[in-house]
């Protein structure tokens, strides 16, 4: 279902016949890949395409002490066997740092390690070879000679005088720090009637892509230019740190982005391994494939969420929120990672926390730590999910003290619907929210009263089941106060050229590539709304650099508010170009006329009068026959960038129901809903899969997926025998409904909705587990929810 605007839309006033937008329109793309045609990096083979596997330290932190090749040299097929001093020789180093996080340091990274490996899973050697097999044969003949470090691998004493330093240089382990205080904390608590806390903790994990990180890096000294086909969100963001790394001019680097199987912003991050490949292929003159297996991924990907979190939260007797307060440590690797850095997640936390709220007061500390770890960067949600469970799981504890219900207590609390636009405790801006209009839906869409009704009959009979609530706000759209602020070469624009071929088919080139998300699928029927065509006469193009204009790419969930205005924008534009060229075919004024259904018609009665593959053929072939000194202009590009504020947010709200085992600890999903508001909803049923797809992702967070480490750095648990995700069998039914509150920044008014699900769903699933305990004492704050940890709160295991 795809309810009304709350606010009248200018859609309708400036496309002629708008079809598609709204619409459930299922992705023409998809057929493609269904039958086995689609084109991942790894089916791609080049003539004379070496090999490359990487021997990665085995421990978290030594001195590498020599390098024995020759074994490794002399094995069947091996082209060459690379140390990190001879690929520093054309890749120059880097330090990740943003210039808006004040204080914020880090220490010179390498593709390849040289004189230490500072994780288990960096690269130190290449091995080179015709094929995979060769290289993964040779590997095992390279001798590595390491001398033991002492590693760092906990948080909380990361910071210690007696922790030994990772950097020496740096003078610490703390990669940043920052503190936040409006004011009035103290106060504020000191007159709280109730004051409820906790420690959050949550459990390192990471994005288990179907297709693996990969490359094929293609150095042509010939033409002296490096093609790189990448399997990425941000081809142009690549372009630009491959020239600067490498020594090149952009003109000498193209990316080419085909098909890429999941991402979740694993994709978004620049990798040693990945600078290391288009260095072999510089050095060895001839193309170089990488492509991780799933063992090295869990210890090479990105990892994120490892933090533990002190909050606390204030409200009077009468129900009110007074104030919020959190400390931060959380957990990164030995580098902070380039060049979106590792200290963005947390920085959010800050700004995150208590988000939906109307509370005056709010105080938050922020440690970013350096561990011997798999490096740490944004990874779906970037701190939203942490916020959000840190401030649900207040509000939960503080309704609870009160003796309110819990959903009554965030009516009462939320910003006001009406409020708009204001700012935050922590001094985000905030546009046009629907908190309570979000609030209303969910209660009926859940029929909550018959739900608690039933929880109470279930409790009687010995069943333990519990609700639980998440609101949230989501950060989308963004501007450059993400990162060019900070001094980071990521775009916050992106553009789109549109061209009409002679057929009157059109043609889309977009800088916002296609993740599996189905961004390609709201390009086209946006185009063709806004041109006047079918959508089957619409082909979009993406991920590649020679061809697309410049963008930033796929990530924050801004490809439809930001590429699809750039899209809309483009395709008006074109749509008025046509009128002019009708106009002078047909010797009437372009302003009684309109494109609609691929025909050029009278704008008044509708009568046709031209078809667009008639108006191509003339604009093309036969320009002879139009007026001296007029030129058909029928390619055109624009692009967006969203400068109203740093970045427009959505909202929402998530419950879930389960039920929890008390004498087993297991937790089933019974139900959970979903009530967005992303603005403008353009294909109801994309954006209800990605709500979905992302609260699946977010349960696995909650219950599953954990990131084991030893007291030496070991990462225990790297593999899909051990490392557990959500499968669809343990997956509840998940309804999804929608309010719509365009963003007034954009004409077509869309917010994301790429990672809200992912932020309120760990929080809803936590507040429904502690539901289910409270009448037996018993709390959980410790993400994954495993039963262990629900039995040993239960007091039945030590």
């Amino acid at each position: 279902m795809n309810p009304p605007l709350r606010h009248p839309p200018a859609l309708h006033a400036i496309t002629d016949d708008p079809r598609y937008i709204g619409a459930s329109v299922s992705r023409a793309g998809a057929r493609r890949l269904v039958e086995g045609r689609g084109t991942y990096v790894d089916d791609i083979k080049l003539p004379r395409m070496a090999h490359v596997v990487y021997w990665r330290s085995p421990v978290a932190h030594c001195r590498i002490i020599r390098i024995t090749r020759d074994a490794a040299r002399a094995m069947p097929g091996v082209i060459a066997v690379v140390d990190g001093a001879e690929v520093a020789t054309v890749c120059q180093p880097w330090v990740a740092t943003l210039g808006h996080l004040a204080g914020m340091k880090s220490a010179p990274q390498h593709a390849l390690a040289i004189e230490r490996a500072c994780w288990q899973g960096e690269p130190v050697v290449a091995v080179v070879a015709e094929t995979r097999a060769q290289a993964e044969d040779a590997l095992q003949h390279l001798q590595v000679e390491w001398q033991d470090l002492p590693a760092v691998t906990e948080m909380a004493t990361a910071l210690d005088p007696a922790t030994p330093l990772i950097h020496p240089e740096l003078g610490d382990n703390l990669c940043f720090t920052r503190s936040l205080d409006t004011g009035g904390v103290d106060a504020a608590f000191a007159a709280a009637d109730v004051v409820a806390e906790a420690t959050f903790d949550f459990g390192r994990h990471t994005g288990v892509t179907l297709e693996p990180r990969c490359q094929i890096a293609d150095w042509n000294p010939g033409d002296a230019r490096l093609t790189v086909y990448h399997s990425q969100q941000a081809p142009h963001m690549m372009q630009d740190l491959y020239a600067r790394q490498f020594g090149l001019a952009e003109s000498q680097v193209r990316v080419v982005c085909k098909d890429v199987g999941g991402s979740f912003g694993i994709k978004v991050h620049a990798y040693p391994d990945d600078f290391a490949t288009v260095a072999l292929s510089i050095l060895l003159k001839r193309p170089v494939k990488f492509v991780a297996d799933r063992l090295e991924s869990f210890t090479s990907d990105i990892h994120a969420r490892e933090h533990c979190i002190k909050g606390r939260i204030a409200a009077s007797r009468s129900g009110d929120i007074l104030a919020f307060e959190i400390a931060d440590l959380t957990g990164i690797g030995p580098y902070s990672m380039f060049p979106r850095t590792s200290a963005i997640e947390g920085n959010q936390v800050v700004n995150l926390t208590g988000g939906p709220y109307r509370h005056p007061a709010y105080r938050a500390h922020l440690d970013v730590v350096f561990l011997n770890k798999t490096p740490t960067c944004q990874y779906r949600g970037v701190g939203h999910p942490i916020a959000c469970a840190v401030t649900e799981g207040l509000v939960d504890l503080a309704a609870a003290q009160l003796g309110m219900d819990p959903l009554a207590f965030r009516k009462r609390n939320v910003i006001r619907d009406d409020a708009y636009p204001t700012a935050g405790a922590s001094g985000i801006k905030l546009e046009v929210l629907s908190h309570e209009e979000c609030l209303r839906q969910i209660e009926t869409l859940m029929d909550y009263p018959a739900l608690r009704a039933e929880q109470a009959v279930l409790r009687e009979r010995g069943v333990h089941r519990g609700i639980g609530f998440a609101t949230l706000i989501e950060l989308t759209n963004p501007g450059a106060a993400f990162y060019g602020v900070g001094g980071a070469r990521i775009a916050a624009q992106d553009g789109a050229t549109i061209r009409l071929e002679p057929t009157g088919a059109v043609t889309v080139l977009v800088s916002v590539g296609e993740q599996g998300q189905g961004a390609e699928g709201i390009f086209a029927q946006i185009a063709a709304d806004a041109v006047g065509v079918a959508i089957d006469k619409v082909r979009v193009v993406s991920g590649d650099t020679d061809v697309t204009p410049y963008g930033g790419g796929t990530w924050a969930s801004r490809g439809a508010g930001i590429g699809g205005e750039a899209v809309l924008q483009a395709g008006l534009a074109l749509r008025a170009n046509l009128l002019k060229v009708a106009a002078a075919i047909l010797n009437r004024d372009a302003a009684g006329l309109a494109v609609r259904r691929d025909q050029v018609v009278d704008a008044t009665s509708g009568a046709v009068l031209l078809a667009l593959a008639e108006l191509g053929r003339v604009a093309y072939f036969r320009p002879d026959t139009l007026p001296h000194g007029f030129t058909p202009e029928l390619m055109l590009t624009r692009h967006y960038a969203q400068r109203d504020y740093p970045f427009i947010f959505t909202n929402g709200v998530q419950a879930s129901y389960v039920e929890v085992d008390l004498d087993t600890g297991f937790v089933k999903l019974l139900k959970h809903w979903a009530v967005e508001d992303c603005g403008r909803v353009i294909n109801p049923m994309l954006v209800d899969e990605q709500i979905r797809g992302a609260i699946v992702q977010g349960i696995g967070g909650a219950l599953f997926e954990e990131c084991l480490y030893d007291d030496a750095g070991q990462l225990l648990n790297g593999s899909l025998a051990d490392y557990l995700v959500p499968m669809a069998g343990e997956m509840p039914d998940i309804v999804v409904a929608h309010v719509q509150t365009p963003t007034a920044s954009s004409t077509l008014g869309a917010k994301g909705a790429g990672e809200a699900g992912t932020a309120g769903a760990p929080a809803a699933v936590m507040n429904a587990i502690n539901d289910a305990l409270r009448p037996h004492r018993a709390a959980v704050h410790s993400q994954p929810f495993t039963p262990e940890k629900i039995l040993r709160a239960l007091g039945r295991v030590a």
